[in-house]
C-alpha cells in the first residue's frame, strides 16, 4: 500500500472512479470538503464519478441526503447504493413475496412499492433487514432472540456493512444484525459492497477503473474481487485499529485485502 499524498498525481490513469459515501464523502453529519474539491475536479477534468454506498435506501433518497448537506446536484449524476440494488431484485419477488421489515422506519422507501406484502416475522416468507431494531440499536442479543426460530427462512440484508460512525459515534448496521443471523445457523444473502453484482451495475470491465472507500472488509475487499486499484481511506471506520501509519499493512493483513494507496483524507 502506497502513501498518495494528492490524487491529482493519478487521476489520469483512470477513466472512473467508484467512490464510497459515508466515511470518505462526508460522516453522515458534515460533508468533507477535501473529498468534495477532489470530486469536483475529477469531474472538470471528464472523468465518471460513480457513488456507490452499502446504504439500504434507494438511490433517489441517498441523493436527497446529499442535497440536504449541501452538495451540489451536478456531482451527483451517478449512484448506486445497496438498497436499490436489493429493491430490484425484491419487486421481482426473487425471494417470495411476503416479508418482515427488520429496521428502522427512516428505511422504508426500500419497500414503497411492495408495502402491501409486508407481515409479521412468523408470516413471512423472507426476512428484509435494514438494520437494528428501532429502541433496540445497541440490543444484539434482543435480535439474536427474535430470528433464533427463523433460520430457514431467506434473510436479505441491504448492508452488509457492520459500522459507521456518524460523526464520532459508532453505530450498527445491517452486517452485524446479518452476522448474528448466520452464527445461530442461518444463509444471510447480501446486496453492496463487497459483492461482484453491484459493481457490474456501477461500470464495465473495459473501462479502467479505481475504487475509493473507507471500509477494508467492503469497499476493499471488493475492489479486490474486481481486480481493479484502490486508495483506502484511512481516517474512517478503521481510525481506532491502527496508532500510526506503519500499522496500516499489519490492518490489511488482519483483513486479508490490498489497497494500491492510502490517503487519511480524499484530497485531489
Amino acid at each position: 500500500m502506497k502513501k498518495l499524498n494528492h490524487l491529482a498525481e493519478i487521476y489520469n490513469s483512470y477513466d472512473t472512479f467508484v467512490i464510497d459515501l459515508w466515511g470518505v464523502v462526508h460522516n453522515g453529519v458534515n460533508l468533507n470538503i477535501k473529498a468534495i474539491a477532489a470530486i469536483e475536479n475529477l469531474i472538470s477534468n471528464k472523468k465518471k464519478v460513480v457513488f456507490l454506498t452499502n446504504a439500504p435506501r434507494p438511490s433517489f433518497v441517498i441523493k436527497k441526503h446529499l442535497l440536504n448537506l449541501g452538495m451540489k446536484e451536478d456531482l451527483l449524476k451517478n449512484i448506486m447504493s445497496s438498497g436499490e440494488a436489493s429493491m430490484q431484485e425484491l419487486e421481482k419477488e426473487r425471494f417470495g413475496k411476503l416479508f418482515f421489515h427488520l429496521g428502522p422506519d427512516k428505511d422504508n422507501e426500500i419497500f414503497t412499492n411492495i408495502k402491501k406484502n409486508k407481515t409479521t416475522l412468523d408470516q413471512c416468507d423472507f426476512i428484509l433487514c435494514t438494520g437494528l431494531i428501532e429502541d433496540k440499536e445497541e440490543d444484539l442479543d434482543y435480535h439474536k432472540s427474535i430470528l433464533q426460530n427463523h433460520t430457514s427462512k431467506n434473510f436479505v440484508c441491504t448492508n452488509p456493512d457492520l459500522i459507521v460512525h456518524r460523526g464520532e459515534v459508532a453505530e450498527y448496521c445491517a452486517g452485524t444484525v446479518a452476522k448474528i443471523f448466520e452464527s445461530i445457523g442461518g444463509k444471510p444473502v447480501y446486496f453492496g459492497k463487497p459483492y461482484k453484482e453491484i459493481y457490474t451495475m456501477c461500470f464495465k470491465e473495459s473501462e479502467k477503473t479505481i475504487a475509493i472507500g473507507d471500509n477494508l472488509n467492503t469497499d476493499i475487499r471488493g475492489a479486490n474481487s474486481m481486480n481493479i486499484d484502490s486508495i483506502f481511506i484511512s481516517d474512517g471506520v478503521h481510525r481506532s485499529e491502527f496508532k500510526d501509519e506503519k500499522e496500516l499493512n499489519d490492518l490489511s493483513l488482519k483483513y486479508n485485502v490490498q489497497a494500491s494507496y492510502y490517503q487519511s483524507q480524499l484530497t485531489w
